[in-house]
């Protein structure tokens, strides 16, 4: 019964209520919002947002991004990052898919699934993370080396959306882990008297 709740407990905090849920919620929300950096122009009352498929401003203009001449032009490194970044993020949500699956047949396939469920649960669980880790490790690289970004640009909410994401999953996927390795097999054979 203890795998049962670890397991319960970590979909539901994975992506039915709470937080994978939120994980997923998150990791949709940071690629759908077009704030992954933002830039704030003090000398007049603009702000500039890049988002993984759009760049926007404050009022309200937003354009296809990287646009062609970025991706043609001298800047040809930065729209490959960029873009795959985006790919990365996209890639997320389909083993988040997979991992709501995996939560799914692992509950409902009994104890012989409960019991040895959580190694690939936990793999995919880490997949995740590492794959939206490496999105994330994009952004920070580009925002820390690329000219485009200088004094005045700063990280974005989807990119704290996309980090704090990522860090839930590690937590799930150690949970679940640790489940799995430590508690005791449910049920067990009964001696008849």
């Amino acid at each position: 019964m203890s795998r049962v709740a670890i397991y319960t407990a970590s979909l539901i905090n994975s992506n039915a209520i709470t937080p994978q849920n939120k994980v997923t919620a998150l990791t949709l929300s940071s690629i759908i919002i077009p704030r992954w950096t933002s830039y704030e122009d003090t000398s007049i009352p603009i702000n500039y947002y890049y988002g993984l498929h759009k760049r926007c401003t404050s009022a309200g203009d937003c354009a296809h991004f990287p646009s062609y001449a970025d991706c043609h032009g001298t800047d040809r490194y930065f729209c490959s990052m960029w873009r795959s970044t985006a790919w990365l993020m996209s890639f997320t949500l389909v083993i988040e898919g997979m991992n709501i699956v995996a939560f799914i047949v692992i509950l409902a396939g009994g104890p012989v699934k409960r019991m040895n469920g959580w190694r690939m649960l936990g793999v995919l669980l880490l997949l995740n993370a590492i794959i939206q880790g490496a999105a994330t490790s994009l952004v920070q690289y580009l925002y820390d080396y690329d000219d485009r970004f200088f004094v005045g640009w700063s990280l974005g909410i989807s990119w704290v959306l996309a980090t704090v994401s990522w860090v839930i999953t590690v937590i799930l996927a150690g949970i679940v882990v640790v489940g799995g390795w430590y508690l005791p097999p449910e049920g067990g054979y009964e001696f008849l008297k």
